[in-house]
């Protein structure tokens, strides 16, 4: 029976994330990367667009119709908004998959801070999107097992998954998370320091988009070889007209400097509730770093110098976490052991 479901049904794993969405189909790839954000009619409800689409209308809509973020500080903040982006996206994902008409089996990582009824939200808005069998596991987890850590062995591994809303840090050993830590700094706290800092520095209103800019251009978490510079956009809070100023990568430096701060005191604090014989694998085996947050420069080299323990951006960290949950699936029957939460539909 197996070799009929293998022919005929496809496996999907999500990484369902605050700032992005990803949907990976088994034998297949990644086939949806778009940001978690949905453009709603704000007088009838009604979706006008979700992902890339809904982005691109954020700060330029008219008042009837809002974009909106569902997700927010790594936990779901509109339940019913989140359930119709991941129908979208699963049906979307779906449509790749002509000839393949048993539903799915899908595999949703999730942070590992949200309640009960946030996993309930999440299990039946897959089911009602057609999954026959859905799955849920932590985002650390899948980052880990994503970033090829041995996370089954009697050794002690730690991921360090930096999100959109929040960075969770872990300490995993034989299947399992032995320790770990979840704080809401990470890519979009980066994001509003930025846009404080030019607020407060420059009377310079920017918004989230040129934010967003600035860090991946030249934001950085440690002095680099060449310093780098570029162009802010914005209002003027003085005479409301619009204005640019060139902004350099030691400015931006200072305005994450206390994210950065409060991230490195996670990961150190993380290290010090782990037991000795886990400290000492972990001091051997290095610290990775996963998740779109991992990319902001020389991050690796800042955290490796407060710990004092060679540091590591994983391959492809923006999919650490999807591609986590595809490894799991090609071998549920020896990874289920990671798995929070598993419902049976059909």
């Amino acid at each position: 029976m197996e070799w009929f479901y293998d022919r005929f049904s496809y496996d999907l794993g999500i990484d369902l994330g605050t700032a992005n969405t990803l949907v990976h189909v088994r034998g297949v790839g990644i086939v949806i990367r778009e940001p978690s954000v949905v453009a709603v009619n704000s007088q009838t409800g009604q979706v006008l667009a979700v992902g890339d689409e809904a982005k691109n209308m954020i700060g330029r809509t008219p008042s009837s119709i809002k974009a909106i973020r569902p997700l927010r500080d790594g936990v779901i903040a509109d339940f019913d908004i989140t359930e119709k982006m991941l129908r979208f996206f699963i049906k979307k994902a779906a449509k790749s998959q002509r000839g393949r008409f048993i539903p799915p089996r899908v595999i949703v990582g999730i942070p590992s801070g949200i309640t009960e009824v946030e996993k309930r939200a999440v299990i039946d808005s897959a089911s009602r999107a057609g999954a026959r069998q859905v799955f849920l596991i932590e985002e650390p987890m899948a980052a880990a097992i994503g970033a090829n850590l041995q996370v089954q062995e009697p050794h002690g591994s730690i991921i360090v998954d930096i999100g959109g809303g929040t960075t969770e840090v872990a300490v995993i050993s034989l299947g399992g998370i032995v320790s770990s830590m979840s704080i809401k700094i990470a890519g979009d706290e980066f994001d509003e320091a930025i846009v404080n800092f030019a607020k407060q520095q420059f009377n310079l209103l920017i918004g989230e988009r040129m934010a967003e800019k600035v860090k991946i251009e030249i934001g950085s978490a440690f002095p680099m070889k060449e310093e780098k510079s570029t162009l802010m956009r914005g209002r003027d809070l003085i005479s409301g007209l619009p204005k640019t100023i060139r902004v350099t990568s030691v400015e931006v430096r200072e305005a994450l400097e206390d994210s950065i701060d409060a991230l490195v005191k996670a990961v150190k604090d993380t290290l010090e509730s782990t037991s000795p014989e886990l400290s000492a694998d972990i001091y051997d085996r290095g610290i990775v770093l996963a998740g779109g947050g991992a990319l902001l420069m020389n991050l690796d080299k800042r955290i490796s110098q407060a710990t004092q323990i060679a540091t590591f951006v994983a391959p492809d960290p923006l999919s650490c976490v999807v591609k986590g949950t595809q490894k799991v699936l090609e071998n549920i029957g020896s990874l289920k052991g990671v798995l929070i939460a598993e419902v049976v539909n059909r």
